[in-house]
């Protein structure tokens, strides 16, 4: 398609080298000879594509094209502007991405050049976060599952994929072998999946299965039972993926050390005197100054903020010298009011230029 909406030419491209091939056959006989470097092309020649990877969007990429990668849902809400009957088709999707990306290609964002190790740590990321939800799912239909036959179970146990609920549900996963275990094979399990406390735990996890609740009649609770094992199963498998996959997922590697902040001494921001013999003293405390809230505007709201303002501009700066004879009458009366007498403030550094103090 080109700048005016004139549609150029249309095939279907197979995958792999031929299809790739093929299309810079087909893009190279329209630009022309005139085509010298990458950033001509670029400009020139611009794809729209809904995903973000594979060897079609690197191969694409490396060429020099400019490549957009298009959300599907953004691609399907950009579909009713042009057809309102919900129709879907390959050729009708390929003219309407390009004619989104020859029209609207200020708002969509190119594809980023990564690097090869940011690419590795997207592709690690994205199966362990894939892995995670499926084991949620699991759960899900587990904690059913038990809510259905063997509700004790969901009582005594708090993580359903926790390696020793995992251990117990698959040694038993009805309510009557659940009532038969033991106070050492529940520790046993406790202690392989390093729990603490593990004597309090294996009794109160006794004393929850063994007590009395609702069931279902024998030949169902055997159904459940062989349901809950066979979930079971994949979500042991689950877990030692997602923690293998999270051994790999190591950001710490691609990022720079932070550059230390230099610590600032806040009593050498007071100025000296030339009289001064000696250089005063850092400040005991300073108090940090904190941003004002935010409140809803009003007439009472006006005149407060009129009050501080004025209180600002009566308060000494942190970073003057000042006298105790220059302290306004307001802080005076602060100072008289909560701190002993001849004492002031802690956040206020006073000079005595006379005494060296």
């Amino acid at each position: 398609m080109d700048a005016s909406g004139r549609r150029l030419a249309k095939a279907r491209l197979p995958e792999g080298v031929a299809g790739i091939t093929r299309l810079h056959a087909m893009i190279g006989q329209w630009l022309g000879d005139d085509v010298d470097d990458t950033e001509d092309v670029g400009a020139r020649v611009k794809i729209g594509i809904e995903t973000d990877r594979g060897p079609w969007v690197r191969a694409l990429v490396a060429v020099g094209y400019t490549v957009y990668a298009v959300n599907p849902l953004q691609a399907a809400r950009y579909r009713e502007r042009l057809a309102l009957s919900g129709a879907k088709s390959d050729a009708a999707d390929a003219h309407m991405l390009a004619d989104m990306v020859r029209t609207d290609s200020h708002q969509l964002r190119p594809i980023a050049g990564d690097s090869a190790e940011a690419e590795a740590v997207k592709v690690v990321a994205r199966m362990h976060k894939t892995l995670i939800w499926e084991r949620t799912r699991a759960v899900q239909r587990l904690r059913h599952a038990l809510q259905e036959y063997f509700p004790a179970a969901l009582e005594a146990f708090e993580d359903l994929d926790a390696g020793d609920t995992l251990e117990l549900l698959a040694k038993a996963p009805d309510p009557a072998a659940a009532a038969r275990l033991s106070i050492s094979q529940i520790s046993a399990a406790l202690h392989r999946a390093r729990r603490r406390d593990i004597a309090t735990k294996a009794t109160a996890i006794q004393a929850v299965l063994r007590g009395e609740h609702l069931g279902q009649p024998a030949v169902v609770t055997a159904a459940y039972a062989v349901s809950v094992r066979a979930l079971v199963a994949p979500l042991g498998t689950l877990n030692e993926q997602v923690k293998a996959l999270q051994g790999q997922v190591r950001f710490d590697r691609h990022l720079q050390p932070a550059a230390e902040v230099p610590r600032l001494d806040l009593g050498r921001l007071i100025p000296t005197h030339p009289e001064c013999p000696q250089e005063p003293e850092p400040a005991q405390q300073i108090h940090p100054i904190r941003a004002p809230r935010r409140r809803w505007p009003s007439a009472r709201g006006q005149l407060g903020e009129e009050r501080r303002h004025r209180r600002d501009l009566d308060a000494p700066a942190v970073d003057q010298a000042i006298r105790p004879e220059q302290i306004p009458g307001r802080l005076k009366r602060t100072v008289r009011r909560h701190h002993q007498p001849g004492q002031l403030p802690r956040h206020v550094p006073v000079v005595d230029h006379e005494h060296g103090t």
